[in-house]
């Protein structure tokens, strides 16, 4: 093969990167190409900031090995196909992914070009394993079963020379930040595996030890490679965090409308509960905990995944607000905003998914004294609450009238909440 274009997606590293690998070893010329659209400009400025460093950090590596990123804006497919027709390029390589923009844009390029779609953001790709008789799984300890069991790929090396096409021009990168990417996610990698890995499965539940990997951005964008994680990992739980978000990569690739249709259709009616809802997104629901995830999500672009929960089953089922609401709210904020991921568990906490106690209902105090036991997750997030000790953070209705200043009161009584779910579930 004379030329072949490799379409950056969500694989920014050079690192075990299937399609780059295939790229070099089958075509004299490869044309890294990655495609600004502006819904990728749009939204989060921090996801902005850290695509921004990614770019600039893959160029840099690209460079070392002799080749460059090339960079166009406007629509991908389009682009994409006009590189291929200037260069005379035989194909493209990219990753396989599972969303349906992913799959549309896949689709649209097959129209026009031949594509090789190669594994890279998920351990196991989606569809290796399925149970008998069925095209994915849909309990989640099954699925682990059969992904730990499967023969993984080997790590693929970085390409030793890459060789760009004569007179390819690279384009601007986008403007901002200039650090991050691969390089500092290799780097993060490192100190995690040599200092919080041994201590995940200790500590991964406690709210105010902020003691998690911090990996899921860096997996997100695809700037370390999560079947090196889970390669070099020794933690089991870890490990199996990575098994439940390839579980929901193959539970949206064989599901399409999963992403915003419930999984498990049932009589559920939401509440049109527009304060309630603003009351949630702002952290000003009255319920500690719930506001700390909250602000915690506003000011970071991050949520423990503890207080994911607390705060999703709170919207769903005290609030009795659609899921979609609270899955929209996120993948506008997220800087790990994986589709699958975040519809899927959504889905599973609203009860609408894959959760086998779909009746489930979290306690926010209850989980509040469970994960956060000091309080002091609570009082990092809620300055009001800062004057309050222990525990008793998490119940400040307790003082009656004596609430800080400006916090409010709970806009809703749980275990009233709680009983009118459990009967509703029960019709």
């Amino acid at each position: 093969m004379r030329c072949a274009v490799v379409l950056f997606t969500r694989d920014l590293r050079v690192h075990d990167n299937p399609a780059l690998v295939a790229a070099a070893r089958e075509a004299e010329r490869v044309l890294p190409l990655f495609v600004l659209e502006e819904r990728l400009l749009a939204g989060s400025d921090r996801r902005a900031l850290l695509l921004g460093g990614a770019l600039h950090d893959l160029d840099r590596s690209l460079r070392r090995l002799g080749g460059a990123l090339v960079v166009r804006r406007g629509d991908v497919v389009g682009e994409a196909v006009r590189m291929v027709r200037e260069r005379g390029a035989q194909a493209v390589f990219v990753a396989e992914d599972v969303s349906a923009y992913a799959r549309k844009r896949e689709q649209r390029l097959r129209e026009h070009v031949e594509v090789r779609a190669c594994p890279g953001v998920t351990v196991v790709s989606p569809g290796v394993v399925t149970p008998p008789g069925r095209d994915c799984y849909r309990v989640f300890t099954p699925y682990h079963r059969a992904w730990a069991a499967e023969a993984w790929r080997v790590l693929e090396p970085p390409p030793a020379r890459l060789g760009l096409p004569d007179g390819v021009e690279a384009g601007d990168l986008p403007a901002g930040a200039s650090e991050g990417g691969e390089s500092e996610a290799r780097a993060h990698l490192e100190r995690w595996l040599a200092l919080g890995d041994s201590r995940y499965a200790d500590v991964r539940d406690d709210l105010a030890a902020d003691a998690t990997s911090k990996l899921s951005a860096a997996l997100h964008l695809g700037l370390i490679s999560p079947l090196e994680v889970a390669l070099r990992s020794h933690s089991p739980e870890l490990v199996r965090q990575l098994a439940w978000r390839d579980f929901y990569a193959q539970l949206l690739a064989a599901n399409p409308r999963s992403a915003m249709s419930d999984l498990n259709p049932g009589r559920r009616e939401w509440n049109d509960d527009p304060d309630g809802l603003a009351s949630w997104k702002e952290g000003l629901t009255g319920f500690p905990i719930v506001d700390a995830g909250m602000r915690e999500l506003a000011a970071t672009g991050f949520m423990h995944n503890r207080a994911r929960m607390i705060v999703a089953s709170f919207l769903t089922k005290d609030l009795n607000v659609d899921w979609r609401e609270g899955a929209a709210h996120f993948a506008r904020l997220l800087i790990d905003g994986d589709v699958a991921s975040n519809a899927g568990n959504w889905q599973w906490v609203a009860g609408t998914g894959v959760d086998t106690r779909p009746g489930r209902i979290f306690n926010p105090t209850l989980q509040a004294q469970r994960y956060d036991a000091d309080g002091d997750y609570v009082r990092r997030w809620v300055p009001e609450l800062q004057g309050m000790t222990g525990a008793a953070v998490h119940e400040p209705w307790r003082l009656g009238g004596l609430f800080a200043a400006g916090y409010p009161a709970p806009i809703v009584d749980h275990a009233a909440a709680a009983a009118r779910y459990r009967a509703a579930k029960k019709r």
